[in-house]
């Protein structure tokens, strides 16, 4: 049966990758042979014989799609036309074989023979698609999306690592902890990792650089500083993931909130330590180039901290206080960016045109893989899938913990390769089940899934937030030098993944007194 399984994912995907050259004009399949994807087409090609010598037994149909889905995404493949592609596909193997209960057939001529199709999936897909889009928690997305774009325009990131910079100059590893505490004013406001590590490489790592900075050790704390926005409300993870969970997306926000400044302590408190055993590694800033002190230091502090901190406040204080709901608060938050852009002088046209078109490209990205999920999700369920992965995960040894420990792995290692909407569309949908029979706080569970996905952006080697820094790195940075930094980083977070695992109420205690 194992054979079986193999040579229907194979097949399938065998399949797909034909689909894919017609779908997607700009992926040339001469390229991908010559890029060394020739033994992988030639592999899957001829599994491709193997499944007309085998009739797969229909139970396996569900297990086979997830494998499909899963090799074409870590191969790299446009992940909505994976996902769709898979779906439609397994739709017509699911209704050749009568696998679909309570369907409608629809006689088709083929020739000189008929052939049954089941349109229940068909009808049930305009209906799925059209609520997922009117989905009122998913609207907050292109709303955080906007104002992290804007704030990116304004100017903001720069003020902010340019006076911190000076103000933690004197300390040794001083620009590494100015750039840990920007990254996590930068996570409270834009939570966009693109432009907190793009305009952290740009400004920081040159200073910290010249001024004998190890190329490790600023490397890394600048993609892992970058990553912030993926668990400090306001977060598009935890938005998605609160979607996903079916749970409060403030009690969330509130919920991450401990765990994201305690990550963030985590990182400063590292840089303190490697800067007083290697003293060389982190020099402080030479007294000549401190060059605003006393009473002008605090005015400028003061001046460039309080446009974040306003907007903090107005975002997340609108939420946690039950004033707005997270889309509402989106809102504010993309007139707030606006505002603090136009105060700043980099409001223009030709910006908002720029910021407005970010957007769009992100949200449709996102709703797209949303459409492609569900299209792959409705279909998985109706071979019944769901009850199969429900199945083997209710059984892991060790109950909770085991569970707990098998899922968090698998999001883990999944990170490695694929992308964190990938994991959070197709992979987070069967852990809920699972973890609602095992009677896990949801809340807790989504927290421990979003510090896990932050290290999606960091881990090696498909990493986002590396390749962002490798995009605006000087030529003397290595590949592997900016690997090698984010290693240490990447432990921290998963000892604090470790001590949320191990005290819950770390993440529990503030929506506990929310609901008081």
């Amino acid at each position: 049966m194992g054979i079986e399984l193999l040579a229907a994912a194979l097949f399938s995907i065998a399949v797909l990758l034909f689909a894919l050259q017609v779908l997607v004009p700009q992926w040339d399949l001469r390229t991908a042979m010559t890029e060394g994807r020739i033994l992988t087409l030639v592999t899957l090609v001829a599994a491709a014989g193997l499944y007309y010598f085998f009739w797969l037994d229909p139970q396996w149909l569900g297990p086979a799609m997830f494998v499909a889905a899963l090799v074409l995404l870590v191969l790299g493949y446009p992940v909505a036309f994976s996902l769709g592609g898979v779906a439609i596909l397994f739709a017509l193997l699911g209704s050749s074989l009568e696998v679909f209960d309570d369907v409608m057939s629809y006689v088709v001529p083929l020739g000189d023979r008929l052939e049954l199709f089941d349109f229940n999936l068909l009808t049930a897909m305009p209906e799925r698609i059209f609520g997922m889009m009117s989905n009122y928690t998913l609207l907050a997305i292109p709303y955080f999306i906007f104002m992290g774009s804007m704030l990116e325009k304004s100017g903001l990131a720069e003020k902010l690592l340019e006076t911190i910079g000076i103000l933690f100059g004197p300390l040794r590893g001083g620009l590494a902890l100015a750039v840990i505490f920007v990254g996590a004013m930068l996570a409270a406001t834009t939570g966009v990792v693109a432009a907190s590590v793009v305009a952290m490489g740009l400004i920081s790592l040159p200073i910290m650089l010249r001024y004998g900075y190890n190329k490790e050790l600023a490397t890394g704390v600048i993609v892992a500083s970058g990553t912030l926005g993926q668990i400090i409300p306001p977060s598009v993870v935890l938005v998605v993931l609160g979607d996903q969970l079916g749970v409060s997306v403030g009690d969330l926000f509130l919920g991450a909130l401990l765990p994201g400044l305690m990550i963030s302590a985590a990182f400063a408190l590292h840089v303190i330590v490697v800067s007083l055993i290697k003293p060389e590694v982190a020099p402080a800033l030479p007294a000549e180039v401190r060059n605003v002190k006393g009473l002008d230091l605090a005015q400028r502090v003061v001046t460039v901290m309080i446009p974040p901190l306003v907007l903090i406040l107005l975002v997340l204080g609108s939420i946690f206080f039950g004033v707005a709901t997270p889309t509402e608060a989106g809102a504010l938050g993309a007139l707030g960016a606006v505002l603090l852009a136009w105060a700043n002088g980099q409001f223009t046209a030709p910006k908002l045109v720029e910021v407005s078109d970010a957007t769009l490209r992100i949200t449709s990205m996102v709703m797209m893989i949303l459409v492609g999920s569900t299209a792959f999700s409705l279909v998985f369920r109706g071979l019944d899938g769901d009850r199969f992965m429900f199945d083997l995960l209710l059984n892991v040894p060790g109950g909770q913990m085991g569970f707990l420990l098998v899922s968090m792995l698998t999001v883990f290692s999944l990170g490695f390769f694929i992308d964190f909407f990938e994991i959070a569309f197709i992979v987070i949908p069967l852990f809920v089940p699972v973890a609602r029979s095992l009677d896990i706080d949801l809340i807790w569970y989504g927290v421990l899934l979003g510090v896990n996905l932050q290290t999606s952006f960091l881990t090696p080697p498909f990493g986002f937030a590396l390749f962002y820094l490798r995009g605006v790195a000087p030529p003397e940075i290595k590949t592997s030098e900016i690997y090698r930094g984010a290693v240490p980083f990447i432990l921290l977070q998963l000892f604090v993944l470790v001590l949320l695992v191990a005290f819950p109420g770390i993440v529990n205690i503030l929506p506990s007194l929310a609901q008081r």
